[in-house]
């Protein structure tokens, strides 16, 4: 899955993508949940979709440094819920998607984490963090009944 941009003439406007990256986390998380939840959830994309990466980026003084995602990361929360169908729906759409479950709290390293979504079923995961990437609109569909991250 691509991600094209539409890029307007040199300074006529920003650049606009046919995808969206997006993540929504469960409400009631405390604020270091959230942030590394996020950092979590998105780490994969960049692996699994290497368009979203764009250039290395550069200062003044020509000290390079790594990539980043070339499009925003638009962050959403919702009640358990809210996640809860969300993930169905990225599942009913076969959406690329991270998940982080409450589990994951209580793990410290990849392979426990791993372990720990493996050993729930899917209908049964204690979902606190989504991440998806696809269309904009499918994304969008998703993401029904969330509210952006205040």
């Amino acid at each position: 899955m691509a991600a094209t941009a539409t890029a307007p003439a040199a300074g006529a406007g920003p650049v606009r993508f046919d995808t969206k990256i997006a993540v929504l986390l469960r409400e009631d998380l405390a604020t270091w949940q959230r942030l590394n939840v996020t950092a979590f959830l998105v780490s994969g994309l960049g692996s699994a979709f290497p368009e979203v990466i764009g250039e290395p980026y550069e200062d003044g003084d020509g000290v390079r440094c790594l990539s980043m995602f070339r499009q925003p990361v638009l962050v959403f929360e919702g009640t358990k819920e809210t996640l809860t169908a969300a993930h169905a729906r990225v599942l009913s759409r076969s959406l690329p998607r991270a998940v982080f479950t409450g589990d994951l709290f209580a793990t410290g390293n990849d392979r426990d984490n791993r372990a720990a979504v493996r050993a729930v079923r899917t209908a049964d995961l204690d979902l606190v963090g989504l991440a998806v990437y696809g269309p904009k609109n499918a994304v969008d569909k998703v993401l029904k009944g969330a509210r952006m991250h205040p």
